[in-house]
């Protein structure tokens, strides 16, 4: 077996064509030359020495990188069209054998891949992908991101849930891995309805518009890519020698009434043990997608499946309040009805507290509760003509809520420090000054060294002197 310094002067000399073609087209000079050679020389030494590390290969990778920006931008002033040997070639080298040698590094392959992409060298990506995920198929990340660059790149949605399915194969207990495959059905979904919409098919438009949240809405929005007739591609998605579609009602398909995402759901409850704050995660990651028919019903089988499982527990019960107005607008017709609902869950829920039997786990499940209903409620008070007797509603329910948490607060439970103060800031910023003041005058009791609290005594005081 050849030792170090061979290599290293195999791959050296492999480099010299190369830097005589350089320095004959007056690319870089006698002493730069020099200089690339002792420099690969030290590189390639350490790369090949026992006990080299992934950042011994980045190292070179970056400086082959850099000189050989440096070489294309002297090329172009020079007006010299091409050379016969590429930077790119070579640093694509250094990182397969980096990988070859530290294939343990998920880093280094990631920065492989960038590369490569960056390169457009699309064949070169699939292989490497394939690679990368023989090598490490329990990393739910690499699924992730091989899932990503399919649909991202290449737009085949087949390809995309090959991985997807394949990841969850070797790991079946990655909530993420699960959250990101429900969240791709759904863009598909979402990408389908937009096509028939920009076809004239099936029915219009759904009433319920979106709340947006001023801070959020950005991180939230799902920009979908213009379509054409060309561009409808439904694929195996819809099958149209079901029943409910033989007689041309597409509409009726169970892709498209959320047969898919609920079978997602149901299969991840399965893999992980029923865990309310997953089902939660899953639930606000269709609640994003809002404009969608088949919504509702899937929030309404996760809100059961929840409520069903762990009826006590703050994540079952969060959702179960906020699910009736999830797409209903502060404009929309369909806020009234949902309002009454809430209503009536939001007391329900109350009542489920109540029935468990630790006093401090009440007060914690009864924070948590109003801690995630007090924003979404502040949200819709935001909008200017929101109707006056849906404000008052609103509002109502708002100070309810509140009440209940400053009643937890008579538990001086440490734990509730954070919620707490978050909602005194939110009520704050909403002028709310008749709730915040009491209730930091509660808190400043508990927590008296708290900087946020002071914060927002100093603030209110401010507010109260006169003009």
């Amino acid at each position: 077996m050849a030792g170090a310094s061979d290599k290293a002067r195999f791959y050296i000399e492999q480099s010299v064509p190369e830097l005589q073609e350089l320095l004959r087209k007056k690319i870089f000079t006698k002493d730069e030359i020099n200089s690339i050679a002792k420099k690969r020389s030290t590189f390639e030494h350490k790369v090949n020495a026992r006990g080299s590390t992934a950042s011994d290969y980045a190292r070179y990778v970056e400086y082959e990188t850099n000189l050989d920006t440096l070489r294309r931008t002297r090329a172009k002033r020079l007006g010299i069209q091409s050379t016969s040997y590429s930077g790119q070639r070579r640093i694509f080298l250094v990182l397969d054998r980096a990988t070859r040698k530290c294939h343990g590094d998920t880093a280094l392959w990631l920065q492989y891949l960038t590369f490569a992409r960056k390169q457009k060298a699309n064949k070169r990506v699939a292989q490497i992908i394939t690679n990368m995920l023989r090598l490490h198929p329990t990393s739910p990340d690499l699924w992730i991101y091989a899932a990503n660059y399919a649909w991202d790149e290449r737009a085949d949605i087949t390809e995309t849930r090959g991985y997807m399915q394949r990841g969850l194969r070797f790991c079946s207990h990655s909530k993420h891995l699960w959250t990101e495959y429900l969240k791709l059905e759904l863009i598909y979904l979402a990408k389908i309805s937009a096509r028939r919409r920009v076809l004239g098919l099936g029915s219009k438009a759904s009433e319920k518009d979106q709340v947006r949240d001023d801070e959020g809405s950005s991180g939230d929005v799902i920009t979908l890519p213009l379509s054409t007739m060309d561009d409808l591609v439904l694929g195996p998605l819809i099958d149209t020698t079901h029943p409910k579609t033989s007689d041309g009602n597409i509409e009726l398909a169970p892709a498209l009434t959320g047969a898919i995402p609920i079978a997602i759901f149901n299969a991840a409850m399965k893999k992980c043990p029923v865990d309310p704050a997953f089902g939660a995660q899953l639930f606000d990651c269709v609640a994003k997608f809002r404009e969608l028919d088949c919504v509702e019903r899937v929030l309404q089988h996760i809100v059961h499946f929840l409520m069903t499982a762990k009826p006590t527990d703050a994540a079952s019960l969060t959702r179960f309040i906020h699910q009736p107005v999830v797409g209903a607008g502060a404009a929309s017709t369909l806020l009234p009805r949902a309002l009454m609902e809430v209503l009536n869950r939001f007391d329900s829920a109350m009542q489920h507290i109540t029935s468990l039997n630790d006093r401090l786990e009440q007060d914690r499940v009864r924070a948590a509760v109003c801690q995630y209903t007090i924003p979404w409620i502040a949200i819709y008070l935001k909008y200017p003509a929101l109707d006056l007797d849906i404000r008052a509603v609103l509002t109502t329910l708002l100070k309810t809520a509140w009440n209940h948490c400053l009643h937890t607060l008579k538990s001086r439970d440490a734990t509730l420090s954070e919620g707490m103060i978050g909602l005194l800031e939110v009520l704050h910023q909403g002028g709310y000054k008749d709730l915040v003041q009491p209730g930091v005058a509660s808190a400043l009791m508990i927590w008296p060294d708290e900087p946020r609290l002071l914060a927002l005594d100093r603030r209110n005081a401010t507010l109260e002197l006169p003009q």
